[in-house]
């Protein structure tokens, strides 16, 4: 999470000279914003592996259309599968090594913001046509969307209620699962669900595309947002969009949870610009998408407060008030348009039957039970339930601390939105690795210190590994989750002080030179010069 706005940070400003292009590029390489060659080709590298690799590790099909019964078919078993998994974490790595050099040279303003979105497009294009990547949910969204084309109620019953091409590839744990979605989503599902008919692949791409416009619309509002909440336009896409989190959960994985930060990013940005109702129509509708983006509405709230007259009590209970009714407007809208009714509210508790300690309270839950477990042999779901109880009182004072210090309104009820949403991924009931995605939707566009982005480095490529290519978590696999954390550490620290093992001199042998600067060092120089030259 960010640091409060009185830290020292790398401040908004006109970047710093980019020492490593060309004086002068020209053609389409300088309207692209004269990318650096090395960190595009290394992640489209890795994309590429990724995807390849996926065809026999990630999320594959019950009966591949394709590669079933062909000359390719090895590629699913055995050590055809055992390759493909290489392939698939060769291309994580290069694809971490690939973002740590690109936010070198953006934290030294090396590079521009366009640049970087170009960098990150050519990461995520093979994305939108791989096999699903660490998950398997994209093929819940499409049975969830057949189901009402079958005349069943999707809240009602999951997808074992419809045999078929798409139930048989649901994970078995979402099975007998009602949808836990909102009423636009759906409705998107169902109309993906009808265009596929029988071919599934058709439909995983489909699904990806339908989600595409949040991608769109985070990358149409971040560089307004980020300039309001005190942040560096080339920062936050490094952070938001060419994030591996970004590539292969959100994109790879075609989790619905793009569509979700891209309407929060957008329904965020128009509230500041004083379209208050529109604003929170469009948060209303990431909100029937996923119930979690309702915890922002409350902040949008305040945001319309600030512009009318009246006592602060009075403002907020004016606005308030109009908020309600476009909710319920846009909200009704959806559910009509969709055919459902709020049979998705108690389906919402589905989640919490993932038992896994990236949810801080079901950790310490389990934490606790294990201590008590060396004592005496007791159940662990009372210790899981006990602290999952604390973790809700937590999260409800945050929301209301939070929202409380937010009732001047403006771009500060953004950021401390961004802060609850996040508390609502790692405090509730469970907790999925693309969950945090809500969050940096608004926290990705404010200021961060160099020291915050290191540790940025080590969550996300965390989050990245802590499930399997196929989807399985790897939660409780310690010798695995070992390598792994300490790998992502290597990458962390590498983002602000390159060559951090020094295999560089030890090459060069005792008379080597010192090696370079951290980049935290030129991160400083580069931020003060650019003030002096504002002053």
């Amino acid at each position: 999470m960010p640091p409060d706005p009185g830290t020292p940070v790398v401040r908004a400003g006109r970047p710093a000279r980019r020492d490593n292009v060309d004086a002068a590029p020209r053609g389409l390489r300088a309207r692209l914003g004269a990318p650096p060659r090395g960190p595009l080709l290394l992640g489209l590298c890795a994309s590429l592996l990724m995807v390849v690799g996926a065809f026999g590790a990630g999320g594959i099909l019950v009966r591949d259309p394709l590669l079933t019964n062909s000359a390719l078919g090895f590629w699913r078993y055995g050590h055809g599968r055992e390759l493909a998994t290489v392939l698939v974490y060769l291309g994580v790595g290069l694809m971490a090594w690939a973002w740590v050099r690109l936010g070198r040279d953006v934290l030294a303003h090396r590079v521009g913001g366009r640049a970087v979105l170009t960098v990150a497009a050519v990461w995520l294009a093979p994305m939108l046509f791989s096999p699903p990547l660490f998950t398997r949910d994209v093929f819940s969204y499409l049975a969830q969307g057949a189901l009402p084309l079958a005349g069943f109620d999707p809240y009602a019953v999951g997808p074992e209620a419809m045999p078929g091409i798409f139930a048989d590839n649901v994970h078995y744990f979402w099975q007998d699962t009602p949808a836990p979605y909102g009423p636009l989503f759906i409705l998107l599902a169902k109309g993906m669900a009808a265009l596929a008919g029988d071919n599934i692949i058709l439909g995983v791409i489909g699904m990806r595309l339908v989600l595409l416009p949040g991608l769109l619309l985070l990358i149409w509002a971040l560089p307004e947002l980020t300039r309001r909440l005190g942040g560096r336009v080339p920062v936050t896409l490094w952070i938001a969009v060419a994030n591996p989190v970004m590539v292969i959960h959100m994109v790879g994985g075609g989790h619905n949870d793009l569509l979700v930060v891209g309407l929060l990013a957008a329904g965020s940005l128009l509230a500041l610009r004083g379209r208050h109702a529109t604003g929170i129509a469009i948060v209303t509708a990431a909100m029937a998408v996923k119930a979690s983006a309702g915890v922002a509405l409350p902040f949008l709230v305040l945001i319309w407060a600030a512009h009318l007259r009246g006592s602060q009590t009075a403002r907020i209970v004016k606005a308030s008030a109009a908020g309600v009714g476009v909710f319920l407007v846009v909200f009704s809208a959806a559910s009509l348009v969709a055919g459902v009714g709020l049979g998705w509210l108690p389906a919402l508790s589905a989640p919490s039957m993932i038992v896994n300690w990236l949810s801080l309270p079901t950790g310490v839950g389990e934490f606790v039970h294990g201590l008590v477990g060396v004592v005496a042999n007791v159940p662990k779901q009372p210790f899981i339930n006990v602290a999952r109880m604390l973790g809700a009182a937590a999260l409800l004072y945050i929301l209301v601390t939070q929202w409380w210090k937010a009732r001047d309104g403006g771009p500060d009820a953004v950021r401390r939105a961004g802060i609850v949403l996040f508390a609502v991924a790692v405090l509730s009931p469970a907790t999925l690795p693309w969950y945090v995605s809500w969050g940096m939707a608004l926290l990705a566009m404010a200021a961060w210190t160099p020291w915050a982005l290191s540790w940025l480095v080590f969550g996300s490529l965390w989050l990245v590994i802590v499930y399997y290519p196929n989807g399985e978590a790897a939660l409780y696999n310690w010798g695995y989750l070992a390598v792994c954390a300490l790998l992502c550490a290597l990458a962390a620290v590498s983002l602000l002080r390159p060559d951090p093992l020094r295999l560089r001199a030890r090459r060069a042998g005792g008379g080597a030179p010192r090696p370079p600067a951290p980049v935290a060092a030129s991160v400083t120089a580069a931020s003060n010069g650019a003030e002096r030259r504002a002053g």
